[in-house]
């Protein structure tokens, strides 16, 4: 009797053990996340990471390019600034060259010499223009106007040329790079004015209405004779 009552206990524990050991297992599967779920947000979460990441980069390197593309435009505008003020001097050079009468070189050696040194010093500031992309822009008569290079003055009534092109260079232009620094100023060609049919000059002795009784000469026969 006493030995069932042992075993009976016995047999109770541990069912007693093997419930509380189980209800917090039971307790654990209930609240634990299924694995897939937990890999679907985590897999989702690093998309947004990367593409915020990826967003960052393309930021960082659009802002790179601005910076570098405005401080090209910074430096080009200032050395065109720069070479804008040049023009005068190389103008002026030219007209001193322009200025010297070729019928004298030969008289005068100080003058010859004088002009080699204008040339010298105009040919090394062309070269230095053509170091740093400027370059002249010079039409020649006949050569279409183009209004991206070209400053038109004035007209020219010429029948050398057709209608609406160069006929004549006033200044020469300049250009860097895609840059224009200056227009060349340039005359443009128009057709002479057409001469009134009937009309004629006025003889030189003034046979007009004031001076000579307003007849022209032949418009009268002598019968006299």
């Amino acid at each position: 009797m006493s030995e069932e009552r042992e075993r009976t206990t016995t047999e109770t524990g541990t069912e007693a053990a093997e419930a509380r050991e189980a209800a917090p297992a039971a307790e654990t599967g209930a609240g634990e996340e299924d694995p897939l779920a937990v890999a679907r947000r985590l897999e989702q979460e690093l998309a947004e990471l990367r593409d915020r990441h990826l967003r960052a980069l393309a930021d960082l390197d659009n802002i790179h390019r601005r910076h570098v593309r405005e401080l090209n435009e910074v430096r080009k505008k200032a050395l065109a600034d720069f070479a804008t003020d040049l023009l005068e001097v190389a103008d002026n050079l030219r007209r001193a060259l322009e200025s010297v009468p070729r019928s004298e070189l030969g008289e005068s050696e100080l003058l010859t010499s004088l002009l080699t040194g204008v040339e010298l010093v105009e040919r090394q500031l062309l070269q230095v223009f053509e170091k740093y992309g400027i370059r002249r822009i010079e039409p020649t008569p006949g050569e279409p106007f183009r209004h991206e290079l070209h400053e038109a003055v004035y007209e020219v009534e010429t029948p050398d040329h057709r209608p609406g092109v160069v006929a004549e260079v006033m200044q020469v232009g300049y250009r860097m790079g895609e840059r224009l620094l200056r227009p060349a100023r340039v005359g443009i060609a128009r057709p002479p004015a057409p001469v009134a049919a009937g009309t004629a000059e006025a003889p030189a002795g003034g046979g007009g209405e004031e001076g000579g009784g307003g007849e022209a000469p032949g418009s009268r026969v002598d019968t006299t004779a």
